[in-house]
Parts: structure tokens; sequence; C-alpha cells
């Protein structure tokens, strides 16, 4: 009969720091969250979709409405006249997930776009919105930013794999 005994203590304690990492993944969502909300801020700067091309221009019934209201040629894209949107991107890290977005009320239509009317009238029985709005796509993730938080978080396991301390 043959008895085989392996003494892993090294491999052992490796495991036990991969199990510690994979349960709690907080510092890794930390970091993914903390790179999403930077390259969404990116998108507004840029101006473009996630298939590269620009975002539809205002219309210029927009455009004179900012210049009604004293706000000026607010000619760039999702740039209101309080710049919001771009402004207050928000994230959130969990053990199991990294959430990144915007709790504007507005900030889906600006993501999906909207009919005219697609959310009723107002008071005075005015379509809402007044008119359609294109889809201005500003929370996305490009196949080089999915390939960076498969990095992130392979360095973050490997760093604390090598560790001495689980």
């Amino acid at each position: 009969m043959l008895k085989f005994e392996f003494k892993i203590s090294s491999a052992g304690a490796a495991l036990a720091r991969a199990k510690a990492v994979l349960v709690d993944m907080t510092p890794i969502m930390q970091d993914v969250a903390e790179y999403v909300t930077e390259i969404t801020r990116q998108h507004f700067v840029d101006g473009k979709g996630p298939d590269g091309q620009p975002w539809a221009p205002k219309k210029p019934s927009t455009l004179a409405r900012y210049e009604r209201l004293g706000y000026g040629n607010l000619d760039r894209v999702l740039i209101g006249p309080g710049k919001a949107l771009s402004r207050q991107i928000v994230s959130e890290a969990t053990p199991n997930a990294a959430i990144v977005g915007s709790s504007l009320i507005y900030s889906g239509v600006m993501q999906d776009g909207a009919e005219k009317g697609a959310f009723g009238k107002d008071r005075r029985g005015r379509p809402v919105p007044w008119g359609k709005i294109a889809a201005r796509e500003w929370l996305y993730l490009t196949p080089k930013d999915e390939a960076e938080i498969v990095a992130i978080a392979e360095e973050h396991v490997a760093d604390r794999l090598s560790s001495d301390t689980p």
C-alpha cells in the first residue's frame, strides 16, 4: 500500500489568501468603480459614443433657448448650463459589485434618448420633453476598458497571493 502526504503550507497559505480576496472583493470593486468613473468623465470631454462617433449635436432650438435664458452658447453636447450630469457621476463599491451612474433624473434620457411627449404633458398641456431628444450614450465600456478591468482584478489577486499576509 502506498501512502502520499503533501505538505502544502505555502500553497495552502496562498489558497487561503486567494479565498480571502474572492470572498470580499470590495478593494477590487473600489478600483474598478474609480476607473469607470474616470473614463465616464472622459466621455463628456470626448463627446463620443461607444462606436467612436460624436454625439448628436444640440438642436438650434436648444441653443437658442440657452441664449434666451442667458446661459451663452453652450454648444458642447451634454454640457448644459450647470454641467451637472458630467460633474455628478457617482460610484459605489460593494463586495460583489462596482456601481457607476448618476441619480440625476434626466441621465437616462441622455443615455437612451426620448421621443417628444414620452413623459406626458406639463401642467400647461405641453409635451414633455417638448421635442425629440437624441440618445447620447455616455455610460459605456469599450473592449479596451473591459480589458483594463480584468487587469485591475488580476493585479489585486496577484498582489494578495504574493504577499505574506492574508
